[in-house]
């Protein structure tokens, strides 16, 4: 099973928009890679770049050891699952997974066993005989699922596969799908707007903005050592709550209280030559209820007192909502986008709610005030200018890897049976599912 590169790829669009910007890119094969940013960052074009639905303006995509820009989506021998199920009313859920092969004269014994194979591995072995109006959201999108898988593809494509779904079936999928690919060893690329999701599933994961490759790394990579504030922002849930602050007598200054600055962050802001005035990020888990700090963790933070305006028990957490104090005002492009992305008017920087995830033995109460404390070791420091993680130092750098995989000789195309009705949707997938 191949690896796929893209390599400086480009897509601009008629009137100049362009989509994805430069995109180089390295999946290894067998590797689960997931594709994740807000609205129109150019994750769902880059995917359709690699099915072959989309020509690249420029750049390189590489299948295995092949090039395939001018190869046609249906002779890339990837398979594609979109968030519509994209199923064919008429046949039952066993001729729905055997249609791919059927199309390529497969013998029946041989579209049997596979369909048979594929039902068993999704649990679809009862529906065999219904069709696709009698089955729930879920039970459609493990029949797209194994519709795609029955070709035994070289790489599998899923765009947002899971968006038609509760939140509760969104779950149990995730793990089916999980399972699925680390039994398969399949190349995936699954692009995503729920950053859950993302680390949930993924080897590594790409954060992509405005078409260009922000980060790409492990999901804890991306959540302990985000490069950026859009990275930062994005990933996390809760979402990272950012402050205001300023560089003053050796001090990291912000309305939660004093920071010593630690030598690297000195050093880095020197370096760069960084005004005074810096964008503070802090995890909610980085706060605690401060009756629950042990003695030896204290010094490491700083202990400060806010009224709870509103406090959530989930019973393994408890989250507290609270404002501390109107900020300076940060103007940063990024946390505008995060907050567009998020339905928010503002962020933290503008003197917003902050959010804070205790341990559930806290006994602070709703509309008290109370004593929390953060940890300065978690602190993230971005500037607002570049929003560089100035945290981090210069020792942090991408991590990439390359693989080369001989492709495989590529199936005969899939076309359309005369006799056969389309599937009930408005997206083609014939060429590719």
């Amino acid at each position: 099973m191949p690896g796929v590169i893209l390599e400086a790829v480009t897509k601009r669009f008629a009137g100049g928009a362009v989509a994805v910007d430069e995109l180089s890119l390295e999946i290894a094969d067998g590797e689960f890679m997931i594709l994740v940013g807000s609205s129109g960052c150019g994750k769902t074009t880059a995917l359709r770049m690699i099915a072959g639905l989309e020509t690249p303006t420029s750049g390189t995509i590489q299948i295995g050891d092949q090039i395939v820009n001018e190869v046609s989506a249906r002779d890339r021998d990837i398979a594609m699952v979109f968030q519509n199920y994209a199923l064919y009313p008429h046949m039952t859920v066993a001729r729905n997974l055997g249609y791919p092969l059927r199309q390529r004269r497969m013998p029946r014994s041989e579209v049997a066993r596979r369909v048979s194979e594929v039902a068993e591995m999704l649990g679809l072995e009862e529906l065999l005989k219904r069709r696709p109006g009698q089955l729930s959201g879920g039970q459609r999108q493990r029949v797209a699922m194994g519709r795609a898988l029955v070709r035994e593809p070289e790489v599998f494509l899923l765009d947002e596969p899971l968006s038609n779904l509760d939140a509760k079936l969104r779950v149990q999928t995730r793990t089916e799908i999980s399972r699925l690919q680390r039994r398969l060893g399949t190349t995936t690329v699954y692009v995503t707007h729920d950053q859950v999701e993302a680390l949930t599933l993924g080897d590594r994961v790409v954060v992509m903005r405005s078409g260009l490759l922000q980060q790409v790394g492990s999901p804890k990579q991306l959540y302990d050592t985000p490069e950026n504030l859009f990275v930062a922002g994005f990933i996390g849930s809760p979402a990272m709550n950012f402050l205001s602050g300023t560089i003053e007598d050796n001090k990291l200054r912000t309305s939660l209280g004093d920071f010593p600055l630690t030598d690297r962050l000195r050093h880095e802001l020197t370096q760069e030559n960084t005004g005074r005035q810096v964008i503070v990020g802090v995890r909610p888990e980085n706060f605690e209820d401060a009756a629950l700090v042990s003695a030896d963790n204290r010094p490491h933070g700083i202990t400060f007192k806010s009224n709870i305006d509103v406090l959530e028990s989930i019973g393994s957490d408890v989250f507290v909502y609270f404002t501390h104090g109107r900020e300076s005002g940060v103007n940063s492009a990024e946390l505008e986008e995060l907050a567009a992305d998020a339905g928010r008017g503002e962020t933290g920087g503008g003197g917003d709610t902050i959010v804070a995830r205790l341990d559930a033995a806290s006994r602070i109460r709703e509309g008290s005030e109370a004593d929390l404390w953060v940890d300065g070791r978690a602190l993230h420091v971005f500037d607002p200018a570049s929003g560089r993680n100035l945290s981090l130092g210069n020792a942090e750098e991408r991590t990439a890897t390359s693989t080369a995989p001989a492709a495989p000789a590529a199936p005969a195309p899939e076309e359309a049976a005369p006799e056969e009705a389309a599937p009930d949707t408005s997206t083609r997938t014939d060429n590719i599912t």
